[in-house]
């Protein structure tokens, strides 16, 4: 009886979320209505939902209940209370290869329904790879800052907790690891995708790029802040600039500042699908740009899957009209030989390499690299980077 009520607020769940508001802070509302359900009720219901999204399109095509455990067989690799109840032979077979599992199960699941966009893909995105990665979750990463290698690592050592050394800076953990009680986040280490970390090596200024011994450099749509820190840390001597649509993350990013130890900053709310941003600016022109741009979040789906199973492609169009009107309105504030870094966390086409396109035809500015930082094979975030010079 108290598996049929998991799987029945499981349901229950899958049946009323509609996509509008992320799934974590739904389920929050739900359970605080639903305060009959005790902490283990919650738990395995979150999980059997997860595990619903995590097949992705593919999920459509039969009931709730049979996506649940079906998701709850290809997700997991160790034994689950709830399969033994309803599907004793896959529990008993759980440990086995996704290939061995697909063998199993009676359901008509297609992997590759689970990301079904495969045309509108960026290049070189090996799809059956990409959609398998749905079926895990991502890790955990921080960034470790200078000065504090060594010190993080002590602490970490000292509570036996495991990671993954990716690099002297990155270290990987499993997604529910608590570090935020051991390790004084941001002024420490941050928490920052693997991939976001392997964006610093575009962030290269050129010398040459501005007469004033201060290089001046504008991260125009901020958000909470990681690559602006990463930013500060490659080039502790620049002149930083940070924008926002929404003076909220502006306010959040000021208390995240003072714990990272940057003090001086220049700071404004701005809008730059408009025109008339320039004069809140406190320079005219700039060495290096940032234009972490506003973006499907298609390469971070990982971390939450209902956003796949929600999403309408057409809203790569709209996010792409929106791309091209910020960088018009930012490209005319590089200075001469100045950087422009274009990112997304998309792995559309439309949001990619499109863009590029559009900045190629109408801008002078040389394309100096351009990269698909692929994370779905390493249980990380895919990111897209280009970097053009002025």
């Amino acid at each position: 009886m108290k598996y049929d009520n998991q799987l029945r607020y499981a349901v229950q769940i899958i049946e009323t979320f509609n996509g509008e508001m992320p799934l974590h802070n739904w389920l929050k509302n739900f359970f605080r209505e639903h305060k009959q359900m005790g902490s283990k009720d919650r738990k395995q219901a979150s999980e059997m939902v997860y595990c619903f999204y995590r097949l992705g399109h593919a999920a459509k095509d039969s009931s709730a209940e049979e996506n649940i455990l079906t998701g709850l067989f290809l997700c997991n690799h160790s034994s689950n209370e709830i399969l033994q109840y309803f599907k004793p032979t896959w529990n008993e077979q759980i440990g086995l290869s996704l290939e061995e599992k697909m063998a199993i199960i009676s359901h008509p699941l297609q992997l590759k329904k689970i990301f079904p966009w495969t045309d509108q893909l960026s290049d070189n995105i090996d799809h059956p790879v990409f959609c398998e990665s749905f079926l895990q979750q991502p890790d955990l990463f921080i960034r470790l800052r200078p000065g504090f290698q060594n010190a993080v690592r002590e602490k970490l050592n000292q509570h036996s907790i495991d990671y993954r050394e990716i690099s002297p800076e990155c270290l990987a953990f499993a997604n529910a690891t608590k570090l935020d009680e051991l390790i004084e986040l941001n002024r420490e280490a941050v928490i920052q995708d693997l991939n976001s970390q392997k964006v610093g090596s575009f962030f290269e200024i050129p010398h040459n790029s501005s007469s004033d011994k201060t290089r001046k450099v504008w991260d125009c749509c901020a958000g909470s802040g990681g690559k602006s820190i990463m930013l500060f840390d490659i080039h502790p001597g620049i002149e930083l600039t940070v924008s926002d649509i929404r003076e909220s993350v502006l306010a959040n990013l000021k208390n995240r500042f003072q714990e990272a130890g940057i003090k001086e900053y220049h700071s404004f709310p701005a809008d730059l699908t408009k025109q008339n941003t320039k004069s809140k600016m406190p320079y005219a022109s700039y060495d290096l740009i940032i234009a972490d741009l506003p973006c499907s979040g298609s390469g971070t789906w990982g971390r939450n899957p209902d956003s796949l199973y929600f999403f309408d492609i057409n809203e790569a169009g709209r996010y792409q009209a929106m791309q091209k009107k910020i960088l018009s309105n930012i490209i005319p504030c590089l200075k001469k030989e100045g950087v422009l870094i274009y990112i997304t966390c998309s792995v559309f086409k439309k949001e990619n390499e499109e863009v590029v396109d559009f900045v190629q035809q109408n801008f002078n500015l040389r394309t100096e690299n351009i990269e698909l930082l692929k994370g779905y094979d390493q249980k990380a975030d895919s990111l897209f980077v280009a970097r053009f010079i002025a």
